[in-house]
């Protein structure tokens, strides 16, 4: 009873036809002012501290380019995870999009720092059969900003409705060629999101993280959900020990693939992106 006035608390508060057009449309939603701003301090201080620890370890931190690393977490290594797992706006995406049997398969972060260059045109993995043939979308990507972005900070830019384009011609599944670059160029939308603003998107829909000119990293939490029909989470470990399992949500429970553990075990990252570690030629 408690997880079915949550699911319909979530999807009465939010517009579902909003949210499946605009994912199934631009590929790309927001919602402004989802958390406070103290409550994105507490997280820009857990990343802060996971992303020195992960720079130390071996396979602890990928590359996505020159001077921008993605590092892989656990749930129970920000302060936020359940805030952010059961935020209404996140579950009623979910919900509408993905199905009322969706997973949480992935948490991570990515930081652009000062010199980061122009990351080429990419998705991040290949289309999946569901897309290609079923056109359907069976994963989302969430991304939530630590800070205020500015139009130097090496912003994401993101090509909206090319999730559906079919993968002709693109290197590994994921990089377009070069030759269609004019046409991402023209579509391209910067994101600059404040404190608190939380977007999701395909990782399907064509994007890429911008040059950072300024003298300041730019980080965002990501979190990585998917349909019954996606298989992401071979990619990724998303480990909970017994002792914080026993402290979520019933509801929350439901909606994660996990490995339960003792003791959490480091994270050596498996879903490295090649074609991202040059820049944009």
């Amino acid at each position: 009873m408690v997880e079915e006035n949550f699911k319909k608390t979530a999807a009465a508060t939010y517009d579902i036809a909003k949210i499946m057009g605009g994912l199934y449309g631009d590929g790309f939603i927001a919602l402004k002012g989802a958390f406070s701003r103290e409550w994105v301090q507490q997280l820009d201080e857990d990343i802060w501290l996971l992303y020195q620890d992960a720079l130390k370890r071996p396979g602890g931190a990928v590359g996505r380019g020159p001077k921008r690393h993605y590092v892989e977490i656990h749930p129970e290594d920000i302060r936020g995870f359940v805030d952010l797992a059961t935020h209404p706006w996140v579950t009623a995406v979910c919900e509408a999009v993905l199905g009322p049997d969706y997973k949480i398969v992935e948490i991570g972060f990515d930081i652009p720092n000062p010199g980061a260059v122009d990351q080429p045109w990419h998705r991040d993995f290949p289309d999946p059969e569901d897309t290609i043939v079923g056109r359907r979308l069976n994963s989302l990507a969430f991304n939530l900003t630590t800070v205020d972005v500015a139009e130097d900070m090496g912003p994401f830019e993101i090509a909206p409705g090319t999730q559906w384009d079919l993968p002709d011609n693109f290197e590994h599944g994921m990089f377009p060629a070069k030759d269609s670059y004019p046409r991402y160029q023209a579509l391209a939308q910067r994101k600059m999101p404040k404190m608190g603003d939380i977007s999701t998107r395909s990782a399907l829909t064509i994007h890429r993280g911008t040059a950072n000119y300024s003298d300041k990293p730019r980080p965002a939490l990501v979190l990585g959900v998917d349909a019954p029909t996606a298989n992401n989470a071979e990619r990724h470990d998303l480990q909970i020990t017994r002792a914080y399992f026993e402290t979520l949500p019933e509801y929350l429970k439901q909606h994660l693939t996990y490995r339960l553990v003792d003791k959490l075990e480091p994270i050596y990252q498996a879903h490295t992106i090649e074609g991202l570690m040059m820049g944009e030629a």
